[in-house]
């Protein structure tokens, strides 16, 4: 007599998806590993939020945009990486559709929402190395905020109106999928997101490369002229802030690349799956998400290996000297 061996189910219904069993040993490694990741993801970018908005010295244009940057990478790694972690580890959603629907809003509004102040980024790096002496009035704060609320509102809105409203299904539902079992949480799965998510990171890709490579064109040449210049009265000072602009934008260069390196198989495959109907496996899926979602972890680090302003403020956060009075003047750029 030979004996049936039932596959495990996410539910004990018709249509369950299947679950993939793991070992003890598989499990714990690979939760330890997410916790891991989403401690770095969120301990780092909080340093980025508390230090930008403590130290005064850093309430610059650029910075307020690496703070909202690291505040959406912050709450990605709050609200969604541990759901996420769940259903990678278990390859079931326990968490019902109307949770499952939330948590695919909130990825995809941070995710976007991190390519756009990337973006906006470039775009100010562009005007303080190519247009130094018309930066200060052509990128200000006030430009930065708007920037923020432009770099928020249109993911939000966009990430709504495709999963909230019933226009989409309405006029577009021969695009877009059913779940292919219950049990299962990738509403990034269907025509529509492959089609429309690829070229929203494509042409903001395409603009700040764009924009870095003339920016390090600019920066190569500034520096050349710098060096062959006799060395005079208050030339250091000049010296000086070239050089912390084109560190920042190399600094910045890299994290743009970084992003670039970690979202681009992941979107390459979600624009190929749609057109050869779906054939990614979910193991697959959940190893290219999750090598976009180590992006989130990355930028502090960056910061932490290029920005000597940044190190000062950590150690100053996780020395609680900050809580000292007259702190939050300290001047961070000083030697």
């Amino acid at each position: 007599m030979t004996s049936v061996l039932s596959t495990p189910l996410c539910y004990e219904v018709n249509g369950s998806c299947s679950r993939t069993l793991h070992s003890f040993g598989v499990q714990l490694a690979i939760y330890m590993a997410c916790a891991m990741g989403m401690l770095l993801t969120v301990l780092g970018n909080l340093m980025v939020v508390i230090a930008v908005s403590h130290f005064n010295t850093l309430h610059t244009p650029t910075n307020f945009l690496l703070l909202s940057l690291a505040l959406a990478d912050l709450l990605l790694g709050i609200t969604v990486l541990p759901f996420s972690t769940i259903r990678s580890v278990e390859s079931c959603w326990y968490f019902g559709d109307d949770f499952c629907r939330l948590h695919t809003f909130l990825d995809t509004v941070f995710c976007l929402t991190s390519i756009f102040h990337l973006c906006f980024i470039s775009i100010d790096r562009h005007y303080a190395i190519c247009d130094p002496l018309l930066y200060p009035t052509k990128f200000t704060i006030r430009v930065a905020c708007v920037y923020i609320v432009i770099g928020w509102g249109v993911p939000m809105i966009y990430t709504f109106v495709l999963l909230y409203t019933d226009a989409i299904e309405e006029g577009l539902g021969h695009f877009l999928q059913d779940m292919p079992c219950v049990g299962r949480c990738q509403l990034l799965f269907n025509k529509l997101w492959g089609w429309l998510n690829f070229p929203l990171f494509f042409f903001p890709c395409l603009i700040m490369i764009t924009l870095y490579v003339k920016i390090f064109i600019v920066a190569n040449r500034q520096a050349r002229q710098i060096s062959s210049m006799n060395k005079s009265a208050g030339s250091g000072l000049h010296l000086g802030a070239s050089k912390r602009e084109r560190k920042a934008a190399k600094t910045l260069g890299i994290a743009v690349g970084i992003y670039l390196l970690c979202w681009l198989p992941f979107t390459i495959d979600t624009l190929v799956d749609c057109l050869l109907n779906f054939i990614t496996p979910p193991v697959l899926f959940d190893i290219l998400i999750w090598f976009a979602y180590f992006n989130s972890a990355c930028n502090p680090l960056i910061y932490v290996f290029s920005y000597r302003w940044f190190r000062k403020a950590v150690k100053l956060i996780l020395t609680r000297n900050m809580f000292g009075s007259g702190t939050s003047t300290v001047d961070l750029y000083q030697e």
